[in-house]
């Protein structure tokens, strides 16, 4: 890990060699579910695709769909993405038109057994497996598993059509999968850009960024912050410092996968 971090370092005090970007449309052929925000038994999922998401999306990287042991404790988005910083980036994606649909669904995975109790985050199904599972003296005390059982998901509805850049040189597969559900979404290139370096100035921005892989060396003005994990987006932002012209949008420069330096 500390290895790991010193490179990270390095790749930090670098700057990036992009010199094109392509300019994406992702179509959502099935509704999409994050677990941006838990508010009760409600899970929303935001309006924002995460490029930490799109990055595993692309076949960038890799992360084994079950963890078990101490894989448990932590992600991976470090080990994963930071090897990627000088080679490959992509932005979040946004909402094409400015304006995203959603659905409401109701999931129940409770048991259809003939007996069961809720205990502490699961379901009991027999009698019998209650004391194996006592973590102490209370009869209701029980060793927590963290699965919801019941409650209601937020999703993008399908349809709906989200834009990004994608910067460096790689292949764009026709149909990704993403969210917590693997839904199909369909990419098309809409154009490729010419990436031009501006000075340093005062600018404002419509494009959506990950607010970890902002560079350091920019003085951010203003923005709205869309909360949600891994690390919250930034949208609307207004800011002081170097920046790059792609196409329409401009962007601050040097933006690279943990650009801030935030290991969390």
């Amino acid at each position: 890990m500390k290895q790991l971090e010193l490179s990270l370092e390095h790749l930090n005090r670098s700057a990036t060699n992009f010199t094109k970007a392509q300019l994406i449309e992702l179509w959502c052929a099935e509704p999409i579910f994050f677990a941006s925000r838990e508010l009760s038994d409600t899970y929303y999922t935001e309006g924002a695709i995460g490029n930490y998401a799109l990055a595993y999306a692309m076949g960038w990287a890799h992360s084994n769909y079950r963890l078990i042991g101490k894989a448990t404790g932590r992600p991976t988005y470090l080990e994963d993405l930071a090897p990627l910083a000088q080679q490959l980036y992509i932005l979040p994606a946004w909402p094409t038109d400015g304006k995203v649909s959603f659905r409401f669904e109701r999931f129940n995975a409770l048991s259809d057994s003939y007996w069961f109790a809720m205990t502490n985050n699961r379901v009991a199904t027999a009698r019998e497996d209650l004391p194996l599972k006592r973590t102490g003296k209370k009869p209701n005390t029980y060793r927590p598993s963290n699965f919801p059982q019941t409650g209601r998901l937020r999703m993008i509805e399908r349809g709906n059509c989200f834009r990004t850049l994608v910067f460096g040189e790689c292949q764009i597969p026709e149909y990704i999968r993403v969210g917590k559900f693997m839904s199909k979404v369909r990419v098309t290139i809409l154009d490729e850009l010419k990436l031009v370096a501006l000075p340093v100035d005062k600018y404002e921005t419509s494009a959506y960024f990950n607010a970890a892989d902002l560079p350091t060396d920019i003085d951010l003005i203003s923005f709205d912050l869309i909360a949600m994990p891994p690390a919250s987006l930034v949208k609307n932002l207004s800011f002081r410092g170097a920046a790059w012209q792609v196409g329409e949008y401009i962007i601050p420069a040097n933006l690279k996968f943990f650009a801030g330096g935030n290991h969390g």
